[in-house]
């Protein structure tokens, strides 16, 4: 599967890690690093909307690449 989740016009990564049991990404296209992390993978869309929405409540918007 390559498409990538979107959310208010960003793109997120999202993968597993089996050695530490926890899903986590990276929102994508911004010069800023913001990553999520959550055990479930209906958590970690829930975290990656959550990334997003800290991102343009604190700064207004998020720098693009």
């Amino acid at each position: 599967m390559t498409d990538l989740p979107t959310y208010r016009g960003y793109a997120g990564s999202m993968a597993f890690s089996p050695e530490d049991a926890v899903f986590f990404g990276r929102v994508l296209g911004i010069t800023d690093v913001v990553g999520f992390h959550a055990d479930t993978a209906d958590e970690i869309v829930a975290a990656f909307h959550e990334a997003v929405d800290d991102c343009l409540e604190t700064r207004g918007r998020i720098a693009t690449a």
